[in-house]
Order: structure tokens, then sequence, then C-alpha cells
């Protein structure tokens, strides 16, 4: 679960991360997770995370929510049948934490900053 998340950081569990990161269905915390344009989050950034077999993905987009999901994204994660949550990152977060209690495979990524 997540108990914390603020500007530039977020308590994971009992573990602090100050970068951003990809959390996988199995609870797996990857951290330092850097995508190939900045602020610009496409299918290839979180591969990894759809390769997971996640029923709902949820995306924090950063704390002022600047960070924009490009189309490709939108129709890859609808093609596999995987729900999308597209929220700023402390919002996202509560969601994240409300939907691993429905006991569905939940895969997330979050930028901290911006």
């Amino acid at each position: 679960m997540i108990k914390k998340c603020s500007f530039g950081s977020m308590i994971v569990g009992d573990r602090i991360h100050r970068s951003d990161l990809m959390i996988f269905p199995d609870g797996r915390v990857e951290d330092g997770w850097r995508r190939a344009s900045g602020h610009r989050l496409t299918t290839s950034d979180i591969q990894r995370l759809l390769d997971a077999g996640p029923e709902i993905l949820v995306v924090g987009t950063g704390i002022y929510g600047r960070m924009r999901l490009l189309a490709d994204l939108h129709s890859k994660v609808k093609e596999n049948g995987i729900e999308l949550v597209v929220q700023r990152t402390k919002p996202a977060t509560l969601e994240y934490n409300r939907l691993r209690q429905s006991g569905k495979k939940i895969a997330a990524c979050f930028h901290l900053t911006c």
C-alpha cells in the first residue's frame, strides 16, 4: 500500500522512493523509472507493466498533472482489455490503494514531481 505521497517522494510499504516508479501486480516496486520523452508517456515506457497482465493500470501524471499520455497508449491498453485510470499523482495513489483492496491485478506508474 502507498502510505504517503508528496512532491518528489512516495512511501510504499516501509520504503521511501524519491524517483518516479512503477508498481507491478505482484507488488514489486521499481523506482528510477524514466520515460523516453520526459513528460510524454508511451506504450514502450510501460510495456513491462502491460506484459505483467494487469486488469487495471493506474497512471499518476505528476503532482501538477504535467505528464501526458500519447494516443498509442490509450489504444494499446484498450486492446489488451485493461482498465485505465489516469489522475494527478496524489489522487491516483488513493485510487490505487482502493483498487488493491478489490482483489484485482493492479499495476501502476507514478510521476512524482511536476
